[in-house]
């Protein structure tokens, strides 16, 4: 009995040593198999400040470097492979790349043909305009503009209408200020002129009932019309020219404006009713707004406001603030086992002082 139970308890010991062996050993395997291909395609293009391919073929930027920590602390093993917009999508849906890194917005279209990780940078839409002049040139220039011209004629027209009811009501009974000719009806306009403007030389005077109460009229509609006229004369003297043409989204139908095809900029502008000229890439698209031939241009915030920071400075600039929504993220495979370890390792880094500081000192501060 006592020899039958020590082999059974041999036995028992051999079990559990042998299914502990065959734990151990799967282990590995299964982490394999939740991680990633022996080397991993990462898809990605030319979006500064977010992936920028150096002189010397190497790939760096704050999309780059957050996922080179990602691979780093998973053990991943990889190699960039440049592709355009649509193949950073495409691709990692047909399974030719195993992920895109960069300036990737997560949009509903784009997330019916893959999986996106946490969004690692949320932002909007930017509007690039060229500089304008300073105030003071600005303000003289618009002295020739007309919408000025049509508010001084108006203007006038009213004061000779004036001018003339006064010289009709005082050219009999005060010919020595209103006379017959046709320099009374200027001294009717002087009058009408220096009334509204509360000057008062007191070199004329109205002496007859009608005259006085014409005068008396014109004294009180003067000070709402004086107003008008002046409110009209600022408009036209200010009104989107000290700040330009476009102050917001809602200017640009106004204007002629560029975009990219196929980004999630075209979306947003597309859905607002907005169309655009096309351009290749951002900076093709600044170098026509410098030059003119388009009013402004229509992308990623971070994305403009690094290359206007960094090569337009002198002749461009950024309306304040962000319109619309972005969240950029890494596309992988649909069902990909990969996006919950790849997930905690981002939210790791971004959460971090090292990325908000990194984010800080490459795109400057946001107005």
């Amino acid at each position: 009995m006592q020899h039958r139970l020590s082999r059974k308890g041999i036995l028992s010991v051999q079990f559990w040593a042998l299914l502990l062996c065959l734990i151990l050993h799967s282990g590995p395997a299964l982490a394999q198999n939740s991680q990633s291909p022996a080397d991993m395609a990462i898809a990605t293009r030319e979006a500064p400040p977010f992936a920028m391919k150096g002189p010397d073929g190497e790939w760096r930027g704050l999309a780059i470097d957050l996922w080179r920590d990602i691979a780093e602390d998973r053990g991943y093993s990889y190699h960039f492979v440049e592709t355009d917009l649509s193949g950073m999508v495409e691709g990692v849906a047909d399974g030719t790349y195993d992920a895109s890194v960069g300036a990737l917005t997560i949009t509903s279209g784009r997330e019916q043909q893959v999986d996106f990780t946490h969004p690692f940078y949320a932002t909007g839409f930017g509007i690039a305009l060229r500089k304008t002049p300073t105030a003071w040139y600005s303000l003289f220039q618009n002295f020739f503009t007309l919408n000025f011209l049509k508010a001084v004629l108006a203007l006038c027209a009213l004061l000779l209408f004036m001018g003339l009811l006064f010289w009709l009501a005082e050219r009999r009974a005060n010919e020595d200020e209103f006379d017959h000719s046709l320099r009374g009806i200027g001294s009717g306009f002087w009058f009408s002129a220096v009334t509204m403007t509360t000057v008062g030389y007191g070199d004329k005077a109205p002496r007859t009932v009608l005259g006085k109460v014409i005068a008396l009229i014109w004294m009180f509609g003067a000070i709402i019309i004086i107003s008008t006229f002046t409110g009209m004369i600022a408009s036209s003297l200010t009104a989107g020219r000290l700040e330009g043409a476009v102050s917001g989204p809602d200017d640009l139908p106004n204007v002629a404006v560029g975009s990219i095809a196929g980004s999630a900029s075209d979306e947003w502008l597309t859905e607002e009713g907005y169309g655009f000229s096309d351009f290749p890439d951002v900076e093709s698209g600044l170098a026509a707004l410098q030059d003119g031939s388009i009013d402004a241009f229509v992308y990623d915030d971070p994305l403009l406001r690094y290359m206007v920071r960094t090569s337009y400075n002198q002749d461009l600039r950024l309306l304040p603030g962000t319109f619309g929504r972005q969240d950029y993220g890494i596309a992988l495979p649909q069902g990909s086992s990969l996006r919950e370890p790849i997930d905690l390792a981002l939210l790791r880094h971004v959460e971090s002082n090292e990325w908000r500081n990194d984010i800080k000192s490459t795109l400057g501060k946001r107005e």
